[in-house]
């Protein structure tokens, strides 16, 4: 394949302040969505595990780890995809893609990031502390599933969702049953929105032979995406029933379930655009969902939540 390459990759003729801005750039700092909707997820769990009152000091160590985990997996993805960036319109002005930066500066900052993050998450406790490991073996090898497995979406969205057994390990030390039932929700809805984002590169990924559900769906995708969306709601809605959440909680996802089914309504142009606002939408989805929870232990009390 051919790519454009800068004149020194990696090298001189790059003020320091530029090459900041690559890296800023690198680990998607400058797009804040995909640290949203790894965070959602994880407050999900902390305010679950914490029966309404988390630890802050927890909460803020999950939230400095989520923003360094997501910004390491950027710098590891545009590694594993620096031969394919360059053919996707969407993908080919990437530092990388354009070789602005070298391979070994990423992957220098991809290790430097999660090394930080794992000494963030050392005054915790064992259990969590073990559970790192897998966290970190599924970041990395995220971004080469892309060649070989038809559904990539379904392993991003345990990657995205590892935070949830953490979050209960934390807190709790031990991961109950609920976590798991929180992680296959989170699946079902990473599987519907990156699927919109999928939808986006439908024509480059065919090209040049990268692997996703948009793909796998075919003139299904629309569907697949509503059934997904629903899955999750529906799962949502029986971890309520099964912790013993209020109204709040279920008055937010109904309004999740009516922000979803508008986004189903706006990709069946399947117009990349529009995909692409769907995709972006999901944070507000995500948000919506929290705001239930936490409304719910801050407005009824979460003193008859169910033990978890």
């Amino acid at each position: 394949m051919s790519t454009h390459v800068s004149p020194s990759p990696g090298g001189g003729g790059v003020s320091f302040r530029q090459r900041l801005g690559l890296y800023f750039r690198l680990t998607r700092l400058d797009k804040p969505i995909g640290t949203l909707l790894l965070a959602w997820p994880t407050l999900w769990a902390l305010w679950i595990a914490g029966a309404g009152r988390p630890d802050w000091k927890v909460v803020l160590i999950f939230m400095a780890g989520t923003l360094l985990m997501r910004s390491a997996g950027c710098a590891m993805n545009d590694y594993a995809d620096r031969d394919f960036d360059p053919h996707v319109a969407r993908t080919k002005h990437r530092p990388l893609a354009t070789r602005a930066i070298s391979t070994k500066e990423a992957l220098a900052i991809a290790g430097g990031l999660s090394l930080v993050a794992f000494l963030l998450i050392m005054p915790l406790n064992g259990l969590t502390i073990a559970l790192s490991f897998p966290a970190l073996a599924l970041a990395a090898s995220y971004p080469f599933f892309k060649r070989f497995f038809a559904i990539p979406q379904a392993y991003l969205g345990i990657a995205f969702g590892f935070g949830i057994p953490m979050a209960f390990a934390a807190l709790t030390e031990t991961v109950p049953p609920i976590a798991w039932v929180l992680l296959l929700a989170n699946v079902f809805w990473t599987i519907g929105y990156d699927t919109e984002y999928a939808m986006v590169d439908r024509a480059d990924d065919v090209r040049i032979g990268i692997r996703t559900s948009a793909l796998l769906f075919g003139r299904f995708d629309v569907a697949a995406v509503a059934i997904c969306h629903g899955a999750f709601l529906l799962i949502l809605a029986g971890c309520g029933l099964y912790i013993g959440l209020g109204p709040a909680w279920y008055a937010g996802l109904a309004v999740a379930g009516v922000m979803l089914a508008r986004q189903v309504r706006g990709i069946r142009s399947r117009d990349p655009a529009a995909c692409f606002r769907a995709f972006l939408h999901n944070n507000r989805v995500g948000g919506t969902v929290f705001a239930g929870l936490a409304a719910d232990a801050l407005i009824f009390g979460s003193d008859a939540w169910n033990s978890v």
